[in-house]
């Protein structure tokens, strides 16, 4: 009997205004990663597509890409592999435990997702102890965030370790997909339909619900095209 490796997911954040982002998409990234032990890459890039959506910076230097890598056995020659593509820029990078209350939906590979994904980083207060926290966001949180906006994929991802040098502090990494339609028009981006009244409850709602744990201050917001491959 074949026994499968357990994987470890790897998410890595590439700041600077100069990031090199061309290098992520390309083949030999790729083939470089898979002989590091890695199954699956996913590239989240601020391109063209999105380039009219909301961006909150966070306190750090903007992030250009988000990178997720599916990997076996040891992380170092990942974030070696990483490092040397973007090279000039900040990689900043954690093993996380990845949540999916609402799994985006299967795309081909190397195929842009037809979606704005949006990535925020979120930070955990110092007023709430790390039970809390999680309860308020994974508890209370998710089922607001799903019923509120127009979302068909939603990825929560804990940090649990960095695994990069002087990594800085990130509590969580969130996905959402939205309609690509939500980079200019907050109906679609709040599923309310065209109904004032709807989109303005829902708005509170959100509103009030991300005050409760954090994530209305200290955070990322990084609007991205969505691109993944088995390896």
């Amino acid at each position: 009997m074949t026994t499968v490796p357990d994987l470890t997911k790897l998410m890595f954040l590439v700041r600077g205004e100069d990031a090199p982002l061309a290098e992520l998409l390309e083949d030999g990234l790729r083939g470089q990663l898979a002989a590091a032990g890695a199954s699956r890459l996913q590239v989240n890039l601020d391109d063209e597509p999105v380039a009219a959506a909301l961006r909150i910076p966070g306190p750090a230097a903007p992030v250009r890409a988000v990178v997720s890598v599916w990997a076996a056995g040891g992380t170092a020659a990942v974030v070696d592999v990483l490092a040397a593509a973007v090279a000039g820029a900040t990689l900043d990078g954690w093993e996380v435990e990845e949540r999916l209350p609402l799994a985006p939906p299967e795309v081909a590979d190397g195929r842009r997702a037809e979606a704005l994904a949006n990535v925020a980083v979120l930070r955990r207060p110092a007023e709430l102890d790390v039970d809390e926290w999680r309860h308020r966001w994974l508890v209370d949180h998710t089922p607001v965030a799903i019923e509120t906006q127009g979302t068909f994929g939603y990825v929560q991802n804990l940090v649990l370790r960095p695994v990069t040098e002087d990594a800085t502090y990130v509590s969580a990494i969130v996905e959402e997909l939205f309609p690509m339609a939500a980079v200019g028009d907050l109906h679609a981006f709040y599923g309310s339909g065209g109904d004032a009244d709807e989109l303005r409850s829902r708005m509170e709602r959100m509103m009030a619900s991300v005050g409760r744990f954090g994530a209305d201050r200290d955070l990322d917001l990084v609007p991205t095209s969505r691109y993944g491959w088995s390896l």
